[in-house]
């Protein structure tokens, strides 16, 4: 019989993937999706689709079938902007606590959650998963909120109700990236790039992420958690690298980080005039000025976790989106 998988997030970047790699391997995957998601990515997919919303837990329990296999919590807000802040807190922290509640009660055999790297706060030494967690980045509502949801799996985990693994991926590249890279590499195209943020990082190829996941249904520990890297670029190496490809001029050197964050003000007070979402938050700002590295080697050794060369993950970005004529 093929294992089955309940999904949330399916419509999302890390999710699509996730949902065709489970397919791939022959999975039977129930996908939990919002009225109002677009599942243009996934509808070739087979799967089982219940609507419903990880803020409302009675969907959640009347879509998870009981006794399933693998629930793959990957649904959440990367919102940087303070006013939409109570919505992040509720999609991140209650959603993750909905969807750990409808698994207990279900009798779920493991529960896979995605994370990110940035749950550690902002560390200046490699990151590892024995790395102590620094508070002084929680003011980014972000970071915050997606600590919080880790803990409910944890304390899950530790109170003898869950089976679960944490995945801590980095910076996501690759086809299928409607609203992260992809605005950096359509301004790019469109030569409204401002400026290159001074900030780096380890990249990580969002089609191994996917298989991470499935690897960590099979082969992790219980409460572990797995730091997904890669290649370590600076923003404006890749700045560059997607310049080279789409044949258009970049900036040559970085934005000092005080007058990124300073034009981050300053569009987010004219954001608060129109009502329109900024480009640029003074989070967001933040963010892009660090150099946050991590080092993947407990993946690698136990996941069989792979790298991908970050021109290539800027390459297959590319020419899915000229696909999607997104860079017209």
């Amino acid at each position: 019989m093929s294992p089955s998988a309940f999904l949330s997030g399916a419509s999302g970047f890390v999710g699509s993937h996730l949902l065709r790699e489970l397919h791939g391997q022959g999975w039977n995957v129930h996908v939990l999706a919002r009225p109002t998601s677009s599942l243009d990515e996934i509808d070739t997919i087979p799967a089982t689709i219940h609507i419903g919303d990880i803020v409302d837990a009675e969907s959640i329990r009347a879509a998870m079938p009981d006794g399933i296999d693998a629930v793959f919590h990957v649904a959440a807000s990367t919102n940087f902007w303070t006013r939409n802040n109570d919505t992040q807190t509720q999609i991140n922290v209650d959603g993750t606590h909905n969807m750990i509640e409808a698994a207990v009660a279900a009798g779920a055999g493991r529960f896979i959650h995605t994370s990110s790297f940035v749950t550690w706060g902002f560390q200046e030494a490699v990151l590892t998963e024995e790395t102590s967690r620094v508070d002084t980045s929680d003011w980014i509502n972000y970071v915050r909120t997606k600590h919080q949801a880790e803990k409910l799996v944890l304390d899950s985990v530790k109170q003898g109700r869950l089976d679960a693994v944490i995945l801590n991926p980095a910076n996501v590249l690759g086809p299928g990236d409607w609203h992260n890279w992809s605005r950096l590499f359509r301004m790019i195209q469109r030569g409204s790039l401002p400026g290159a943020p001074p900030g780096g990082g380890s990249f990580c190829d969002v089609r191994e992420v996917a298989r991470a996941h499935v690897k960590a249904y099979h082969q992790a520990g219980s409460g572990e958690k797995y730091l997904l890297g890669g290649d370590y670029a600076t923003m404006l190496e890749v700045i560059s690298m997607a310049g080279d490809i789409l044949g258009k001029r970049v900036p040559k050197k970085p934005m000092p980080a005080w007058m990124l964050k300073a034009w981050a003000r300053v569009v987010t007070v004219m954001a608060s005039i129109t009502g329109k979402e900024p480009d640029l938050t003074p989070e967001a700002a933040v963010m892009a000025s660090q150099h946050i590295v991590c080092d993947s080697a407990k993946a690698q050794r136990q996941l069989g976790y792979q790298f991908t060369p970050v021109r290539t993950l800027i390459q297959d970005t590319v020419d899915w989106m000229h696909t999607k004529g997104l860079l017209q």
